[in-house]
């Protein structure tokens, strides 16, 4: 096994390499062992402007703010300020949905597992006053239940910007000086930003998007999500030295290295713990905890969460059982491939385990009647329509809605083949990944009733 030094001489001689193989302007990565830390980072913040980056530039983590939301929620329960298992209308009598039965029964607990069940990717900009996450909860009351609550895995941004509301109601602040004073604070951050005019105070990365196949990667056309969805991962920016801090908090229980408690014992192994199994999708987690993505190896477990904003990507993986972390930080390209390169590399050279293989297309697929999955599966952000043509062959277009039409991605189309058991995958890689996407439930007719690709997206008029 490598000492963390050998694993940094290898980032840095490997790093530069690797964002030209994958077409990344600019990469961080920080390594956690024993305590110590190690980083490196390389390339352009902006190919428009060409400002280089360098270990203490910092870049959106994205959805990895869940977990910061998560930590908020969670020290609120250790206070004795929230219950788990009391509906969320316990602390937010104003929380509505479209089916005002499933509103009276979503917990705290379904909202940090991702199973409260309704429909998640909601993107509206309620502007960017202190209230814009208050307003966002009126944004919700027409949203549909796609199952109900507690069911079954169906990740949903919307669930985190309600806990966000959440801890401003209990704490009396915003949601951006709540992890000012409860976070940033305990954990002796110097490099983070909530918002971007914290950002721009630092050597900030600018996100990079190829909107049309094949036309390269640009600067993105605009910075950041609204800021309503701050909770979900809109605009939290660090470096990734300071992520680190976070981690190492986690994998502490509970406690920063100076022996500050920023949870309760035991609360940081609980949120850690599985509450939800997911199906197999192969780019994402086994199970999921209380915010927390986790996978189950041959070697033990690893957890952590992945980051996805506007041109930008995270990565944050710990391993619980050797007390090592590493946080990857990108601003384009084929952030996964790089991802699997340097986190994988890193996870098999300081502990037992090792990253699970992405999944890829059988090289001799068998040919299927699609009949049971061909239709369309809607949601506000995009509709996906499967089709199979007289040849067998199978098709699925992605027709982009609202906030993604605006910004200016285009339809897509690509050929699925079969995977595994209800499963189609795509033959085309599409940001380095082959994603499997699989078909649950019945619709009454022998059709599935979702497709499920991390959110389970609810076939058109069933």
């Amino acid at each position: 096994m490598s000492t963390l030094n050998d694993v940094a001489e290898w980032i840095a001689e490997q790093l530069p390499a690797l964002i030209e193989k994958y077409d990344v302007p600019a990469a961080a990565v920080a390594v956690l062992a024993n305590g110590d830390v190690v980083d490196a980072a390389a390339g352009v913040l902006h190919k428009g402007t060409g400002v280089e980056a360098t270990t203490d530039s910092i870049f959106q983590i994205g959805s990895i703010t869940k977990l910061w939301t998560s930590t908020l929620v969670m020290q609120l329960v250790d206070e004795g300020k929230v219950d788990l298992d009391k509906p969320i209308r316990t602390y937010l009598p104003e929380f509505r949905i479209a089916d005002e039965d499933e509103a009276a029964i979503i917990t705290t607990r379904m909202l940090l597992s991702h199973t409260a069940g309704f429909e998640g990717d909601i993107f509206t900009d309620t502007g960017v006053g202190d209230d814009c996450i208050e307003k966002y909860l009126g944004v919700l009351h027409d949203v549909p239940q796609l199952f109900p609550a507690g069911e079954q895995f169906s990740y949903n941004n919307a669930g985190f910007c309600v806990l966000g509301r959440l801890v401003e109601v209990l704490r009396g602040k915003t949601y951006d000086e709540c992890l000012r004073e409860h976070l940033f604070a305990p954990l002796g951050l110097t490099h983070a930003a909530a918002s971007p005019y914290e950002a721009i105070m630092f050597r900030a990365a600018m996100g990079h998007v190829e909107l049309e196949p094949g036309t390269g990667f640009q600067p993105a056309p605009v910075w950041a999500l609204a800021r309503s969805n701050s909770p979900a991962g809109a605009m939290l920016a660090m470096r990734s030295r300071d992520l680190l801090k976070f981690a190492e908090m986690h994998l502490n229980d509970g406690r920063t290295a100076d022996g500050t408690q920023v949870l309760a014992p035991g609360t940081a192994a609980r949120m850690h713990q599985p509450e939800v199994d997911l199906p197999y999708l192969g780019v994402m987690g086994d199970s999921w905890g209380l915010g927390f993505e986790l996978f189950d190896t041959a070697g033990g477990s690893i957890v952590g969460h992945d980051g996805s904003t506007i041109g930008q990507n995270a990565f944050l993986r710990m391993v619980p059982s050797s007390g090592v972390a590493v946080a990857l930080l990108a601003n384009g390209g084929d952030a996964i491939s790089l991802y699997h390169d340097i986190v994988g590399h890193v996870l098999a050279e300081l502990t037992d385990t090792e990253l699970p293989q992405l999944p890829v297309p059988p090289e001799n697929p068998a040919r299927i009647d699609a009949g049971r999955y061909v239709g369309t599966y809607s949601a506000q952000v995009a509709d996906l329509t499967v089709s199979q043509e007289d040849d067998g062959r199978i098709w699925l277009v992605q027709t982009p809605k609202g906030l993604f039409e605006e910004l200016g991605e285009k339809p897509q189309r690509r050929e699925l083949v079969h995977y595994r058991g209800d499963s189609l995958i795509n033959v085309e890689p599409e940001q380095g990944m082959h994603i499997p996407h699989a078909f649950v439930g019945d619709d009454g007719e022998g059709h599935a009733l979702y497709l499920h690709i991390g959110r389970a997206v609810r076939r058109a008029g069933a």
